[in-house]
């Protein structure tokens, strides 16, 4: 059975299960090196505002090894936060046939593809994408200095279209992009919640035949939370409420603005095991993000297996792929608080069956993104490596 090395930073919602998943199918063997060190299990989130642990499994149903983290300031925020003597000899101790690396800007990270590259196929998986590029002798700097790090790697599993660019003008061939969907669990988002969403409605005052728009998410200005509760406010549309579930340093800022408007809630930031019922008591969900660094939102594909419209701005990298234009949602203009007003109040003026029939698109669409098809291309990827190889 073929040996596949993964490196990553800490465990991850979203990637933990893939790691398990890949170790239950038994079609090659998996060993995860987590390069935080032991202390990445939990960790502070500047976004929230607190130390995030989560509240299901990561570290269990696949093997993995801590690596000792050396840096005097670790985390993944910057480039020196991820320092390990150690994790090129701990990987050749397994004895790997691939090394699929998540993501090349920490210092270990970059030093593993380098040493790697033309020893064992370097596979690489980031979200990246040219969302935020503006042009410029900056982003001509910036195009050739990572056409100089893609140079390490032989294959890259792109997340979706706009991925895929990126990695193209970072000098990447067709030949080597790989497509294995950015996924989360749609089949635990879509489990049947309804009494408990209809009792959060109850909680928050909201009754069954009102319409609720959520936005779910760190209250920081990359999601941009503000223009989305001014366009509400302004709209003023009966019958409609605001819930904002999270946490972040735009909190305060929300809450005053919105004091005088009893259609608009707060619930602080609900861990994974609950928010099924967040999603699953709104009609409406929206990610107003404008960047820059919204590469994915997997929030979208969250509130999608959970059979919601959609609304998002084009910063928004999943929305390419997953927000078909008035088919399950709308897409606005990031910054342009006249298009997001319009696009809202198209929404808002529909009624619940018809957001209903949106939201079922929205379930139908999402089901090809899930953690199978993810996996599957990994183990499609490792078997074209042994066969080049041999």
């Amino acid at each position: 059975m073929k040996k596949l090395a993964i490196i990553i930073t800490h465990p991850i919602q979203y990637y933990a299960p893939i790691f398990k998943l890949l170790y239950e199918r038994q079609k090659i063997n998996i060993m995860v090196f987590y390069t935080w060190g032991a202390g990445g299990a939990q960790k502070f989130d500047p976004g929230f505002g607190k130390n995030i642990s989560w509240d299901i499994p990561l570290l269990e149903g696949y093997p993995y090894e801590w690596v000792k983290n050396i840096s005097l300031d670790p985390g993944s925020h910057h480039s020196k936060g991820i320092d390990n003597p150690d994790l090129i000899n701990q990987i050749n101790t397994w004895k790997p046939d691939a090394v699929l690396v998540y993501g090349w800007f920490y210092k270990s990270h970059h030093k593993a593809l380098k040493y790697f590259k033309g020893r064992i196929p370097v596979i690489f998986r980031g979200d990246s994408t040219l969302l935020d590029d503006s042009g410029g002798i900056k982003s001509l700097l910036r195009s050739l200095f990572l056409k100089r790090v893609y140079r390490h790697v032989d294959y890259a599993l792109y997340t979706g279209s706009n991925n895929k660019a990126y990695f193209k003008k970072c000098g990447l061939k067709e030949s080597q992009l790989f497509f294995a969907p950015h996924a989360v669990d749609n089949n635990r988002f879509a489990a049947d919640r309804a009494d408990e969403a209809l009792a959060l409605r109850d909680q928050l005052g909201i009754a069954r035949d009102e319409k609720l728009l959520l936005f779910a998410g760190k209250f920081e200005n990359k999601k941009d939370p503000l223009p989305l509760l001014e366009a509400f406010i302004n709209i003023k549309e009966p019958d409609t409420h605001l819930l904002f579930a999270g946490n972040g340093i735009l909190e305060i800022e929300l809450k005053n603005k919105a004091s005088q408007h009893k259609n608009i809630h707060f619930i602080d930031f609900q861990n994974q095991l609950n928010m099924p019922v967040v999603y699953q008591a709104c009609d409406i969900f929206c990610l107003p993000s404008k960047g820059p660094g919204e590469t994915w939102g997997l929030a979208v594909n969250e509130a999608m297996a959970c059979s919601k419209t959609i609304l998002i701005s084009n910063k928004v990298g999943a929305g390419t792929d997953l927000v078909k234009d008035s088919k399950n949602g709308l897409i606005f203009n990031a910054g342009d608080a006249a298009d997001l007003k319009i696009k809202l109040k198209t929404l808002l003026l529909y009624n619940k069956t018809a957001l209903f029939t949106m939201g079922q698109h929205s379930k139908q669409i999402i089901a090809d993104w899930s953690f199978d098809k993810q996996v599957e291309a990994i183990e499609q990827l490792i078997n074209k490596c042994s066969k080049a190889n041999r």
